[in-house]
């Protein structure tokens, strides 16, 4: 994103809009609408038994989400079209997409048993390190997403499309259940040691200067 004292002052707003239209912002924007479209495959194929072969549906759409969380960012830094809206939401997207198809493979019965713990472990992170993200927002001090964390996502969005085939993908490859919900216990750990990481880094201003 241009700096804004570089800006023309006669053009504020055609700035803006050509930032949050471009490219990058686009794919982000497609990554937000496809949220509603997986869980909306999901809930049709459970709760009203639509079929299985929903959930392929499901998994095209989220193949096709988690992909733009790629090239959004790459985009962005190659075209030099960084913005403000799309730093925003770039993670929210992500968050959004992720935790939705965690309640959904919850309430079908997908994650079970001790498996929901690893769940709630990601989503009750995910709620803590964006307060602690909007908190530090106020104070100006930016806390870096560091490898590892880049490395907790990835794995996240392994781990739930290897999930959402659910059923049929047992049909297909039987023991694919084992391996999503390893892989979701294998997130929940990267989860907890990166936002304690984030926690760490953000310590010192969590406390207030009494003088």
């Amino acid at each position: 994103m241009a700096d804004s004292a570089t800006r023309s002052p006669t053009t504020p707003a055609a700035g803006r809009r050509g930032n949050a239209l471009s490219l990058p912002n686009l794919l982000t924007y497609a990554r937000c609408l496809a949220v509603p479209l997986v869980a909306a495959c999901l809930f049709w194929s459970d709760i009203l038994n639509g079929g299985l072969w929903l959930r392929w549906v499901a998994l095209a759409i989220y193949i096709a989400a988690a992909v733009t969380d790629f090239f959004d960012g790459y985009l962005a830094r190659a075209w030099s079209q960084q913005s403000a809206i799309g730093r925003m939401l770039d993670p929210i997207a992500d968050k959004l997409l992720v935790s939705t198809c965690l309640l959904m493979l919850a309430s079908d019965g997908t994650i079970r048993g001790w498996s929901l713990w690893a769940a709630i472990v990601i989503l009750c992170r995910e709620i803590l390190v964006s307060g602690l993200r909007e908190f530090l927002a106020e104070l100006r001090v930016s806390v870096p997403v560091s490898r590892l964390a880049k490395w907790k996502t990835t794995m996240q969005l392994i781990a739930v499309g290897v999930l959402i085939t659910g059923r049929a993908g047992e049909q297909v490859l039987p023991g694919v259940m084992f391996v999503g919900l390893t892989l979701l216990w294998i997130s929940a750990v990267l989860t907890l040691y990166t936002g304690y990481d984030y926690f760490r880094a953000g310590a010192r201003h969590l406390v207030e200067d009494p003088s």
